[in-house]
């Protein structure tokens, strides 16, 4: 399980620089701060192997033989644009708070802790200046969940203890104003079916919270860019341009001089917070990475990013593979849309790999996550081996009987297509795909009332660990 679960390659460390920490916190903590040990300094929700790591944690004299690992992704790319050498990097850290795979982890905890939250950083680095903006994303902030029963896109339910809500929902947003400063919530979910009835309650919780430092922007994603019609992206663009310019982004020189400093993020979500919130987030960084460009004097004013096609293809690139990679660790495959990520524009080859990526994603929800959800809380430490207890795995024969049953219906279904094949007469062909026909109808009936017993649900029950 611990080998599944480091075999994801999405884990990243440093022996000299703090990866755990964004520049603008790196710059602003007290001197002491980075007199500390690496572990003894990062951020604990970016710490992944902290829980593996906990007995050298609590001697000082081993702590400094000790790594902080990450799960996200890194890029660090040398461009040469006019003239000019610069460093662009991209960091995308998962949080190990509510960690885990799709339709296992969904919406906030009762600590407001968000599933699948990423903090992603854009950095340049150009002569003595670094620049350098953050977003965030995470699962709409709500008790919720969506528990996979073989149906393509199972119901979503919302808790309904209102009180319960809206203090996991002021937690989150707390916790996020505390370290980000000021939030603009962008919300893509559909504005049609089970995705609206989210989108409404997200809504309720932000007017109800009255925060000023919480601002809500709805953006039908789906709707809006339906058709191929990938310019209208540039609507959402124009609502949250004023915001970006007020939110800025962080300025400083090697020597630590800071000029300018970020007064808020961008905090996108969709359903699983991959595909669409890629994108938008990568419109965003690009908006950002222009601005600084003119601001260090490699742009001149009214310059675009597209005169610049090399680095136009490589900010592309760099963004589709954090998407992907992004989207490994959540869903199970690469993400979607990521054509559109790469070229500006969607393409049939484009929509066949979605095609394949979403069926690959349906099979892994239901049949494989259950383990990989295992398989990261023993890892993280939410599950702690008790080598006096029964085992939390159910039984061979528990796992064998729906299959059993499944497997079942499939062979007598072979058996009436071998059973009848010969018969060359017209009604034994009738009776042929009259008794095929129900005995497909009866299993799918079957399998679409009995799902749950079907997919591959997590089996390790959480604890708090030592480290908690």
């Amino acid at each position: 399980m611990l080998e599944h679960a480091l075999s994801v390659e999405s884990f990243y460390f440093s022996s000299s620089y703090d990866i755990t920490h964004s520049m603008q916190r790196l710059a602003t903590v007290d001197a002491g701060f980075h007199s500390e040990s690496l572990s003894t300094r990062a951020d604990p929700r970016f710490f992944w192997n902290r829980h593996a790591l906990r007995e050298f944690l609590e001697r000082p004299e081993l702590e400094r033989f000790t790594t902080p690992i990450v799960q996200g992704f890194v890029s660090i790319t040398s461009c040469f644009v006019k003239g000019r050498t610069f460093d662009l990097v991209l960091i995308s850290r998962r949080s190990t708070l509510r960690a885990g795979t799709r339709y296992n982890v969904r919406g906030t905890d009762s600590n407001g802790n968000a599933a699948n939250f990423v903090e992603t950083e854009q950095m340049l680095l150009y002569a003595r200046r670094i620049c350098s903006i953050v977003q965030t994303r995470g699962s709409v902030p709500l008790l919720w969940s969506q528990k996979a029963n073989l149906k393509y896109k199972p119901m979503v339910k919302i808790d309904d203890d209102k009180i319960k809500s809206m203090t996991s929902f002021n937690h989150h947003f707390d916790s996020q104003i505390v370290t980000y400063g000021k939030q603009i919530a962008i919300n893509l979910v559909n504005h049609k079916g089970m995705e609206l009835t989210l989108a409404k309650e997200f809504l309720g919780m932000v007017n109800d919270a009255k925060s000023k430092d919480v601002t809500y922007e709805a953006f039908d994603f789906h709707k809006e860019c339906g058709l191929n019609k990938w310019d209208r992206l540039s609507i959402l663009m124009d609502r949250i341009a004023l915001d970006q310019e007020q939110l800025g982004y962080f300025m400083q020189d090697r020597d630590g001089k800071v000029y300018m400093k970020q007064t808020g993020v961008f905090r996108t979500n969709c359903m699983d917070c991959l595909d669409r919130t890629n994108v938008v987030q990568s419109l965003i960084a690009r908006r950002s990475l222009l601005h600084q460009l003119v601001q260090l004097g490699i742009f001149s004013p009214g310059h675009t990013l597209e005169e610049e096609p090399n680095l136009n293809y490589l900010l592309k690139q760099v963004w589709a593979d954090n998407a992907d990679y992004c989207s490994k660790q959540y869903a199970g495959t690469g993400a979607l849309k990521t054509d559109f990520t790469r070229t500006g524009k969607r393409t049939k080859l484009g929509l066949l790999k979605d095609g394949y990526n979403s069926a690959v994603r349906y099979y892994m929800n239901n049949f494989t996550d259950g383990f990989r959800q295992d398989s990261l809380d023993l890892l993280l430490g939410n599950f702690v081996v008790n080598q006096v207890a029964s085992s939390p795995f159910p039984s061979l024969q528990q796992r064998r009987r729906p299959k059993a049953l499944f497997i079942t219906y499939l062979i007598f279904s072979a058996f009436i297509i071998f059973f009848l094949i010969p018969a060359a007469g017209f009604r034994e062909q009738i009776s042929y795909v009259i008794m095929w026909a129900a005995a497909t109808f009866i299993v799918a009936l079957y399998v679409t009332r009995h799902g749950v017993d079907f997919v591959n649900y997590p089996s390790l029950v959480h604890v708090k660990s030592k480290d908690d």
